[in-house]
């Protein structure tokens, strides 16, 4: 079995990775995550899940590296990390009533040989109207400060949308399982097979 980096520090990203019961380690590469000048979100998305997982390549010979980076989007406006409850009451009274893209780059190097692929998911959903006071409470009890679009959708954030859309819900927390193991079965590694 070939060994895994996971090249971030979220604990969502873990979380999701865990799922599918391979051993591996996780590693914070450390990149510049500033958008490019007029660079589109999905760009952005998939740039900076290349150089994450790139960022790596050199302290994990013969590895398995997996980067990933997410991109909210709102009426073409990026929506970053919140970091506080203002700004997060401010991105959700924004979203209302719209709907929020999310693009999940996706990275996988193979440090054996310098290979990389790299896949940008979408997975999108349309936010109800919200009052203030609903949008202030949420912010109260999920405290969604260090999630892309102020919200989680695994936890109390799924109040907030009329409907979802895409393939894979991992990719809306910031990891699209379904393409990752597409990519690790090319590698020879099936979560499947023992």
């Amino acid at each position: 079995m070939r060994n895994l980096i996971l090249a971030s520090s979220s604990s969502y990203r873990r979380e999701l990775l865990a799922k599918l019961h391979l051993t591996f380690e996780s590693c914070a590469p450390h990149i510049n995550e500033e958008a490019l000048p007029g660079e589109a979100a999905v760009d952005l998305a998939s740039r900076l899940a290349r150089e994450k997982a790139l960022a790596l390549a050199g302290r994990y010979p013969d590895h398995l590296i997996i980067g990933s980076d997410q991109v909210a989007e709102c009426r073409g406006t990026l929506l970053g990390k919140p970091g506080t409850k203002e700004r997060a009451i401010d991105q959700l009274t924004q979203s209302s009533g719209h709907k929020v893209s999310f693009h999940t780059g996706l990275c996988l190097v193979d440090t054996r040989d310098m290979s990389h692929v790299t896949v940008c998911e979408t997975y999108s959903v349309y936010f109800r109207e919200l009052s203030k006071e609903e949008i202030t409470r949420y912010v109260e009890l999920d405290q969604p400060l260090d999630c892309a679009g102020s919200f989680k959708s695994e936890g109390l954030g799924i109040a907030l949308f009329e409907k979802m859309e895409g393939l894979d819900p991992n990719t809306l927390i910031g990891l699209p399982l379904i393409r990752l193991i597409e990519l690790l079965r090319q590698k020879g590694i099936n979560p499947l097979a023992e």
